[in-house]
């Protein structure tokens, strides 16, 4: 099992009660497990219009988790992918149903349209005022007499929300949630499939490839696509909307998580929709976050709605739902100047053979080690101990020209600041602080040699390791120790201490302090390894 569920029989049941337990008491479930599976607003005097919807779990936190004031009144929660019994759809509709009626907001999916509309009709023949809305938001496949309905769903519950809590009547509800549907449009894309709890994984998505216009039920997509980036994956699905799309307007645009994409990876795709073909259009934003959801599907999709005045402040009413991002209007990004005195400092480039030799064969060979220490780095870590020194030295590579070569404090400072800024975690700042000690201790007249080493005193004082803590610095100390005497023992006392470092099966420093033994133990401290390597490699 590797899920966090007990029994996919009770896992609609177990979750429910869950979010119920922790709504503070907004909501309550109607009883009835495990048939009926009812989530309501317990604060609901029935004296305005109820919104109705649902369908199979696994969406979450649709649908339950729109359930409250300003948008549903009750969501129908049926097993995970499959629409609720009828039963359980007229229990809603007669839970929550007053002299104003009810509308049923309902995705376009066989099992939800009969479920959901024989209820409906059962209801009507108790006198229920009762009106049914079928949402059909996808046009991954244009051609297809009855699209899906999915992601843009969230459009119909807010706006018809916001006007039943205003007080509006059923049938002028009813028309604006068809007006929304009409206009709103969505496409979908995944990296993977979703997992559903107690079946096999369907892993028909291969490494490097996406899937285009897949359902939300972990249905195919119209076609599979290479992978290429955030970029290219937006732009295909822009392709698809571009269909849709009405040059003279503008638009809001929903960004919804299907469940696995990380909310780092939501922001770059946010930030690729801004700047697409359409991002000039965009107006508006809604998310990115989880809304409608496939389980743990790696993938995400974009619904789009134009910017009509009467929406946007339906939009924007308010909801005491967490699960409601809001609108968010986009601007052009504001940049601030820095503070004077944290602006990058600048040096004088100069040239000099000798030095531009050596700094260019240290750069190469840690580019060159970059896989294997990674590799290590793996056993111990997160693995990118080789990219973070291999980015380090492309970029003083690249900007070797711009070095002051021939003078070797500012040089020694100049790549601590260039560390600082392109290396990038604790190793980055850990060896700028080095480089600019060092530079302070050139700058007092000190041979390169104790100027180094007055740099690695500075960088433990602050960084807190010292030699057998499992570090570079069991190398560094006695390299820089054994420099005086020449590179070969210098590299021969750095690969001794990146030795020892193997049988040191306690971390006192760095990430490697929060490994156990057993992961630690046989393999040596990549940093340490760094270092032994470098000066192995300048003999």
């Amino acid at each position: 099992m590797d899920q966090f569920v007990n029994k996919k029989e009770s896992i609609v049941t177990e979750a429910v009660d869950g979010l119920v337990a922790a709504s503070g008491g907004k909501l309550a479930r109607l009883n009835g497990y495990p048939h009926i599976r009812v989530v309501i607003r317990n604060d609901w005097d029935k004296s305005k219009v109820a919104l109705v919807s649902g369908g199979g779990s696994g969406h979450e936190p649709s649908h339950a988790g729109f359930v409250g004031q300003g948008m549903l009144t009750a969501a129908i929660c049926g097993d995970v992918f499959a629409s609720p019994s009828v039963d359980a759809v007229l229990a809603g509709i007669l839970a929550v149903t007053g002299p104003k009626g009810c509308l049923l907001i309902v995705k376009n999916y066989t099992g939800d349209r009969l479920n959901f509309g024989l209820a409906a009709e059962r209801a009507r023949a108790l006198g229920i005022k009762v009106s049914m809305v079928i949402v059909n938001d996808d046009i991954a496949l244009p051609d297809l007499p009855q699209p899906r309905g999915i992601a843009g769903t969230l459009f119909v519950h807010k706006i018809a929300g916001a006007l039943a809590d205003e007080g509006a009547d059923l049938d002028n509800i009813t028309i604006a949630a068809n007006r929304v549907i009409a206009n709103v449009k969505t496409i979908g894309m995944s990296l993977d499939t979703c997992t559903i709890p107690g079946s096999p994984k369907d892993n028909r998505i291969p490494d490097g490839v996406a899937e285009l216009g897949l359902g939300i039920h972990g249905e195919a997509g119209i076609e599979q696509i290479a992978y290429q980036g955030a970029k290219d994956a937006v732009s295909s699905m822009i392709n698809k909307l571009n269909s849709v799309i009405d040059r003279n307007k503008s638009y809001i645009a929903l960004l919804n998580n299907l469940g696995g994409t990380s909310v780092l990876e939501m922001s770059v795709i946010l930030h690729e929709l801004c700047i697409s073909s359409i991002g000039n259009q965009l107006a508006f934003v809604i998310g990115p976050t989880t809304m409608m959801t496939s389980l743990d599907m790696r993938g995400f999709s974009i619904s789009i709605y134009p910017e009509i005045a009467e929406d946007v402040k339906l939009l924007n009413a308010t909801t005491h739902l967490s699960t409601w991002p809001g609108l968010s209007t986009i601007k052009p990004i504001n940049i601030a100047e820095l503070p004077n005195n944290l602006k990058p400092q600048t040096f004088a480039p100069s040239d000099d053979t000798s030095t531009r030799s050596l700094l260019t064969k240290c750069c190469n060979i840690l580019i060159a080690a970059e896989g294997d220490l990674n590799a290590l780095d793996a056993k111990s870590g997160d693995g990118d101990t080789g990219s973070t020194f291999a980015k380090a030295a492309h970029a003083l590579l690249g900007s070797i020209d711009q070095l002051p070569l021939a003078d070797h404090t500012q040089l020694l400072r100049a790549i601590g600041i260039e560390l600082n800024q392109t290396m990038g975690g604790s190793s980055g700042v850990l060896l700028a602080i080095f480089f600019a000690a060092a530079g302070d201790g050139s700058a007092k007249g000190l041979p390169i040699i104790d100027a180094l080493k007055s740099g690695l005193k500075r960088l433990q004082e602050i960084g807190g390791a010292n030699i057998g803590d499992r570090t570079l610095i069991d190398a560094l100390a006695p390299a820089l120790d054994n420099l005086s005497k020449g590179l070969p023992d210098a590299a021969n006392a750095a690969r001794v201490g990146a030795n020892h470092t193997a049988t040191i099966s306690r971390a006192k420093a760095g990430r490697a302090a929060y490994i156990s033994s057993q992961q630690l133990e046989g393999n040596v401290d990549p940093g340490a390894e760094a270092v032994a390597r470098l000066f192995e490699n300048l003999v």
